[in-house]
């Protein structure tokens, strides 16, 4: 159904709202991803540097996997792509799941100190 001045590019873009595509129909309903966690400083890269031949992905998988031809955060893909952080969440797992991006957790554990360090500090103030 085309808009009055018959351009196609109208019926998929108000002006007020956005892109008519709701986030849902991007992930086929689901909320949640199919595997893995990711926080917004999850760090995400790319294993290809091209996902065209896989079946099954849609248009922001493949710019997914194109943005994270650099180390990119799940905020700054949500950013980039102008997409909520739960839609980019659900895709991720989906590319995941694929083995066509690899995504680091926040902090990796270097140098934060173990639980023993803590316990130790609070005993030694208790002590004074």
């Amino acid at each position: 159904m085309a808009a009055e001045d018959g351009s196609a590019e109208d019926r998929w873009v108000d002006d007020h709202a956005g892109p008519v595509v709701r986030p849902y129909a991007m992930t086929g309903g689901r909320a949640r991803p199919v595997t893995g966690t990711f926080d917004l400083i999850s760090l995400v890269m790319a294993t290809r540097s091209d996902a065209g031949g896989e079946s099954g992905l849609g248009p922001e998988h493949l710019a997914i996997v194109a943005l994270c031809q650099r180390m990119q955060s799940v905020a700054e893909i949500a950013a980039h792509l102008d997409l909520p952080v739960g839609t980019v969440r659900v895709l991720l797992g989906d590319l995941m799941a694929r083995d066509l991006v690899r995504v680091r957790p926040p902090g990796g554990g270097a140098g934060v100190p173990d639980e023993s360090v803590f316990e130790a500090v609070i005993n030694g103030l208790r002590a004074l």
